[in-house]
């Protein structure tokens, strides 16, 4: 069995190994990573030799741990890092390699329409009709997009909301409310088979379909990283929010969508939205306008060079060829709309 995981903001852990009888045989673990001293590896494969094939990646990490030398110095790998590379072995997770991804970037349409795409691109990528997709959105009109199970009513102004010609959808993923305008405001989503993130935890699959974004970020000179559980943040503030949701159906699928600040009016959006000081306390500041510094900002670079740069960055690390919304998945995205996205019943569901 092979696994392997990039470790957030680190570097790629390979492991090879076999079961027998229930435990771990054979283990050799690699990449490219940085360890002293020399023999620290050998300390690692012998910790998981032997090992209960069950046990979790905490029980993994413990054994690593007790095993390492004390004066182990471990760059760009960590002891957890190995483990989850042993469970997603285990759970014979795919690779980014192992597909042909496929892009599609489309003219604006409406907000209502790209929840309901998001819905039917990535049931397809779970129903194996259809490879696992970027698509980078471009928006029609401004709008608020609030979590599945947030309420209507604390979280978006209705009076501000209608003032400034705001539309508001309800996404089918968890998390915070979305302001967007067009022009403003980046957004793509993943629509992924769920095996990419097998062995992964919920948490640690944020991080790991996030990677290659903030590879593409390094390369425009911003450093970024990952803040639990959902956001991607820089020294001057957050930059981006992410949310998630399962799909059943076929060998099943995990649709991942971001957006990212270009270049927001913080003053609209708090009009618009209700941010509570409860949401503000966690993030360390009491204003929401810190809480977000712009892409445009901090590049330089008009967004739609930001977007290309995106797009030529996730090319060259997992290939990517041009695709587009086939007529049977837009039909069933407009019937969406019409039953669902586009209804006060789905957007109030949460009053």
């Amino acid at each position: 069995m092979h696994g392997e995981y990039k470790v957030p903001g680190g570097k790629l852990v390979v492991v090879d190994l076999d079961v027998e009888g229930g435990a771990l045989r054979n283990v050799r673990v690699a990449g490219d990573f940085f360890l002293e001293p020399d023999e620290a590896i050998l300390s690692i494969d012998a910790a998981l030799e032997g090992a209960p094939a069950n046990t979790d990646t905490a029980g993994l990490t413990a054994r690593i741990d007790a095993a390492l030398p004390a004066s182990t110095v471990m760059l760009g790998l960590t002891s957890e890092g190995v483990a989850v590379a042993v469970r997603r072995a285990l759970a014979h997770a795919t690779e980014w390699s192992d597909y042909d991804w496929q892009l599609i970037h489309e003219a604006p349409q409406s907000p209502a329409l790209h929840m309901a795409l998001d819905e039917v691109i990535t049931a397809e990528v779970a129903a194996g009709r259809r490879p696992p997709t970027l698509r980078v959105w471009e928006w029609a009109a401004p709008a608020v997009i609030i979590g599945s199970f947030q309420s209507l009513r604390n979280e978006v102004d209705p009076a501000g909301a209608e003032r400034h010609g705001i539309t508001v959808v309800r996404r089918i993923s968890g998390g915070g409310a979305m302001f967007v305008e067009p022009g403003n405001t980046i957004t793509y989503s993943l629509s992924v088979p769920d095996s990419l993130v097998s062995g992964l935890s919920f948490a640690d699959s944020y991080a790991y379909l996030d990677d290659w974004v903030l590879g593409a970020l390094g390369d425009m000179g911003i450093k970024a990283w990952y803040q639990p559980l959902n956001d991607i943040a820089t020294d001057a503030g957050k930059i981006a929010g992410a949310a998630q949701k399962r799909v059943a159906g076929g060998e099943g699928a995990v649709l991942h969508h971001v957006t990212m600040s270009y270049d927001i009016d913080a003053d609209k959006m708090l009009e618009v939205l209700r941010i509570g000081k409860e949401k503000l306390s966690d993030k360390g500041t009491r204003s929401a306008k810190k809480r977000v510094d712009p892409l445009r900002r901090q590049t330089g670079l008009a967004r739609e060079a930001v977007i290309e740069r995106m797009i030529d960055s996730f090319r060259n690390r997992h290939g990517l060829t041009e695709g587009k919304v086939t007529d049977e998945e837009m039909a069933k995205a407009e019937e969406l709309v019409r039953t669902k996205f586009g209804t006060e019943e789905w957007t109030a569901r949460v009053p």
